[in-house]
């Protein structure tokens, strides 16, 4: 009974079998076996291939972090500005302000010809003043000429003094009518530098949110006076050209994760694959004739995030650039432009102005490798697609000459009748 059942099973068999003795080889058959299996173990190889391939998916996602702080990597050159005069300020929309940062930022001097002094004139100054200090009595007191004294109430040195101008909002332009000054030899050592350039380069800490980089005549010359040599006025004839001229050697947006050098490797690769490793003012030159000239760059950072094909997160920053110039000597009038009458609503100040706005996307560039199963299926998709067409194409040619051959023999069968 069994037998009849499973000899009943044979009508839905769907391989059935040829006998040997009917099969025919012939060598157009043979010719496209050697072509199926060349064409299957080249397309086998591209699939494994791709297989062991590691891609990149990107994606966009909302960026959900809150209450982090970014890190700003900078090195620009001034050709014209002594360092003494440049000044490095941040401020952002949640209100705080970083007045003349110094922490992680280095001031080199240069010579007109873009060479750094041998010798940093702040150094030298700093050690004659603790000189003078030293010769002071224990009970001196420095007068702070009107302006907000520090803690102490005593304003000793020329740079307190400087200071206690800026709290009084003042602009601190006659270093030849203050004591302590003098007594450093404060503007001796201004005229000496007047010919100079300044590299500032180092590292910011910011919030992530709105924020401004100011890179300009500040600290003791903040002043709303749109003049530079009104601001610092021992500048106007010194023979020498001082405008806001400048090379960004390298500006950008690091996270946290890019402190550990393990990280910071895996994002640098990853970066350089998807030729994201030049950031947009990397390179750039901004050049002005004039004093009273304002750059301003527009900056939408956005957090970028790395994943490795072993499971490794690396959190970083990208950005966009757009530059904005002015010439200040115009004033509020910004003159006419393709026939359009332009008016500046905010009076400016010479320098560079870095604002950066914080971008709600959080791009994720993620490493991936196609499954072992994704391989297998595409395999036997190939293997089994090309034998079909082959054996179509085998069949098709088969059955054609078969066909050239019948009616070959019936015209030579009709000649002989006739």
């Amino acid at each position: 009974m069994a037998k009849g059942l499973f000899g009943g099973l044979k009508g839905i068999d769907a391989f059935g079998k040829t006998m040997e003795d009917v099969k025919v080889k012939t060598r157009t058959g043979a010719f496209l076996t050697l072509v199926a299996a060349a064409i299957i173990l080249t397309f086998t190889s591209i699939e494994f291939f791709d297989y062991r391939r590691i891609n990149v998916d990107t994606s966009l996602l909302v960026d959900k972090s809150r209450g982090e702080r970014l890190t700003v990597k900078m090195n620009i050159t001034f050709p014209r500005v002594p360092c003494y005069l440049l000044s490095l300020d941040v401020m952002d929309i949640s209100g705080e302000t970083q007045r003349d940062v110094t922490h992680n930022i280095l001031k080199t001097r240069l010579t007109d010809a873009g060479v750094p002094v041998p010798t940093t004139g702040s150094a030298e100054l700093r050690n004659e003043i603790d000189k003078l200090n030293e010769q002071k009595a224990k009970d001196y007191c420095g007068s702070c000429y009107g302006g907000d004294p520090p803690e102490g109430g005593c304003c000793n040195t020329c740079d307190q003094v400087r200071q206690a101008y800026v709290n009084k909002g003042w602009s601190f332009g006659n270093p030849d009518g203050i004591e302590q000054c003098v007594n450093e030899g404060w503007s001796d050592k201004l005229k000496e530098q007047s010919d100079e350039g300044c590299n500032i380069s180092g590292r910011l800490r910011v919030n992530k949110v709105i924020g401004n980089i100011n890179l300009s005549p500040g600290r003791s010359f903040q002043s709303t006076s749109r003049n530079i040599y009104e601001l610092v006025p021992y500048l106007r004839n010194d023979g020498n050209r001082h405008d806001f001229s400048h090379i960004i050697h390298q500006f950008t947006f690091m996270d946290d994760d890019e402190y550990d050098l393990k990280k910071a490797k895996y994002g640098h690769e990853m970066k350089r694959k998807l030729g994201l490793d030049v950031n947009p003012l990397d390179g750039a030159v901004s050049r002005t004739s004039q004093a009273q000239y304002m750059f301003q760059y527009f900056l939408k950072v956005v957090s970028t995030q790395f994943r490795t094909i072993d499971g490794k997160i690396i959190n970083s920053n990208q950005y966009s650039a757009t530059q904005f110039e002015r010439d200040l000597t115009k004033g509020a009038n910004g003159g006419v432009d393709h026939g359009v009458s332009v008016q500046h609503g905010v009076q400016g100040l010479p320098g560079a102005f870095f604002n950066f706005e914080i971008s709600p996307i959080l791009v994720v560039h993620a490493e991936i490798r196609q499954s072992f199963a994704h391989f297998i299926t595409s395999t036997c998709a190939i293997v089994g697609g090309v034998l079909t067409v082959a054996s179509l194409l085998d069949g098709a040619l088969f059955a054609a000459g078969r066909s050239f051959k019948k009616s070959g023999v019936s015209m030579n069968g009709s000649g002989k009748l006739m």
